[in-house]
């Protein structure tokens, strides 16, 4: 059996001194020789015995030189052989090692869109491999970055179904809408009916927000574009609509700046996503704070609960999984029961350039805050951005009061026959175009100058009382006859409907666009057509 740690092919001859043994055997033979011999023939045999024996040991000395030299050339050999050996397996495993970690980046490559080939063809051949060896690990890349393609493939088609299956209840979600708006504007004066409608509304705008958040798991933006640069203070009270426990979000101060319009909608759905978790996990008699400043890097949106807050390992599970999903979410991590919050905020901040960290709250719970990076951030284009134009009501309909000589067509005594001016929509979608006034308005040209005006004791103008002006506010005309029955006969003045104010009030915060006037539609009003 060779000795261990020596090739199996390779004898190693015995070191012991096995060349002595046929000289002693012969020596003991020619002793008895001598002894059993007669006297006269003794010393003839002795000499004969002791040529023999010379010639032996001769032999047997070149016989034992000889395998010496055998052994040492054997040893030689195994030493150079074991070398060899020795420096094959570093290069094997420094071939091995090599690709271990050139592997990945392969796999990397593959995941971006490149082919086998390429990805193969990126990967250095290792040099000192035999060639068998090197066609073997050539195999081996090939089934492995083919798995992997496969395995890509698989993922791509279940994403795209996803996004497929969102967009399709995006459309079914957008539908409804037109309907209930059609139908908020039908029964806006049954004040019950209307209520309903607001609440179906607000129902199908959370659907809405879920098939987002489907197709932003499937690597796709959400359904909506908008085109226009919008205030942020328009941006969250978007994002406060699309949650169920809306009022309990107080909304505090908020930078006077406005987004750019591909970043609205991820902010939105961000900023939803964070307050729904703020809302859902805490008391639900305690408020939930959402505040926007400026930092050096942006805009710095925080969302601040009265929960029980998160220990350090919990919220180091929270922020591991806001990696996880910014640096790529399959669809398979998500688990039987998936908890959608955190994985939609990092794909959205993964794809939009936002940073999102989690601290604890002064309030005892938690204090999430978004920021966003300054190039997704611009300046209002008025003081107080879309909110300040959008806050000024429409002008009151300059209508002349009826006198005793000229009445006003089907208009009762002492009431005035101005249209109520309708409270404005959510500034970041479109409004509801008021109703246009139809009366004579009094023209700039038909306004005396002060050099016309008649002078007081005092020289100073004295202003003439124009026979069709208004009566100051709060005072009322003397009451007029009765209107003669061709006067009311004329044309009546459109009715208000009573639940225009409210639908509109409730376009603002549902974030949904309203069905405005198209002599009304202008440059603000963002598009509404998905991806």
């Amino acid at each position: 059996m060779p000795p261990a740690g020596t090739s199996p092919e390779v004898r190693v001859p015995s070191t012991a001194p096995t060349w002595l043994v046929p000289p002693a055997l012969l020596g003991a033979a020619a002793t008895a020789a001598l002894v059993l011999t007669p006297d006269d023939a003794a010393e003839a045999a002795a000499w004969t015995g002791a040529g023999v024996g010379v010639l032996t040991v001769g032999f047997l000395a070149r016989l034992a030189a000889r395998r010496r030299a055998e052994t040492h050339a054997l040893r030689a050999h195994h030493a150079e052989r074991e070398a060899e050996l020795r420096r094959r397996l570093r290069v094997q495993e420094a071939e091995t090692v090599r690709l271990a970690a050139e592997l990945p980046v392969a796999v990397t490559r593959l995941q971006e869109g490149a082919l086998v080939d390429e990805a193969l063809a990126g990967l250095a051949t290792g040099s000192g491999l035999t060639p068998e060896l090197e066609e073997a690990h050539q195999v081996v890349l090939r089934s492995v970055i083919e798995a992997v393609e496969a395995e890509e493939g698989l993922r791509d088609s279940a994403q795209r179904a996803f996004v497929n299956i969102a967009r399709r209840v995006q459309a079914i979600v957008h539908q409804q809408s037109q309907d209930l708006r059609e139908m908020e504007d039908k029964h806006g004066d049954d004040p019950d009916v209307f209520g309903d409608l607001l609440h179906l509304d607000h129902g199908t705008a959370l659907i809405g927000r879920l098939a987002d958040s489907i197709a932003v798991l499937g690597s796709a933006r959400p359904g909506r574009q908008w085109q226009q640069d919008v205030p942020l203070f328009n941006v969250l009270r978007g994002s406060m609509s699309r949650i169920l426990d809306y009022r309990r979000v107080d909304l505090h101060s908020v930078a006077d700046v406005a987004v750019v319009g591909p970043a609205v909608e991820p902010l939105i759905h961000a900023v939803a996503e964070l307050l729904d978790n703020a809302t859902r996990y805490s008391p639900p008699q305690t408020r939930v704070h959402l505040t926007a400043v400026e930092v050096q890097s942006g805009v710095a949106v925080e969302v601040e609960d009265a929960g029980i807050g998160l220990t350090d390992e919990a919220r180091g599970r929270a922020e591991r999984a806001l990696a996880h999903a910014s640096a790529g979410l399959d669809l398979d991590d998500l688990g039987e029961t998936p908890r959608l919050g955190l994985a939609v905020v990092g794909r959205l901040a993964q794809a939009n350039g936002f940073t999102v960290s989690l601290r604890p709250s002064a309030y005892g719970g938690i204090r999430a805050v978004l920021t966003v990076p300054q190039r997704l951030v611009t300046v209002t284009s008025a003081p107080g951005g879309q909110i300040a134009r959008a806050a000024s009501l429409p002008p009151i309909r300059q209508r002349p009061w009826p006198t005793s000589s000229d009445p006003a067509p089907g208009a009762a005594p002492g009431t005035r026959t101005g249209a109520a001016p309708v409270p404005a929509a959510d500034p970041d979608l479109p409004a509801r175009a008021p109703k246009r006034p139809t009366g004579p308005r009094p023209s700039p040209a038909e306004e005396p100058s002060a050099a016309d005006l008649p002078r007081a004791a005092n020289g100073l103008p004295q202003r003439r009382r124009h026979p069709n002006a208004q009566p100051p506010r709060g005072m009322r005309p003397a009451a007029p006859p009765p209107p003669s029955p061709a006067a009311s006969d004329g044309p009546a003045e459109p009715r208000v409907e009573p639940g225009i104010w409210l639908a509109a009030f409730h376009n603002g915060v549902s974030g949904e666009p309203a069905a405005a006037d198209p002599s009304r539609r202008g440059d603000d009003e963002p598009s509404s057509e998905g991806e």
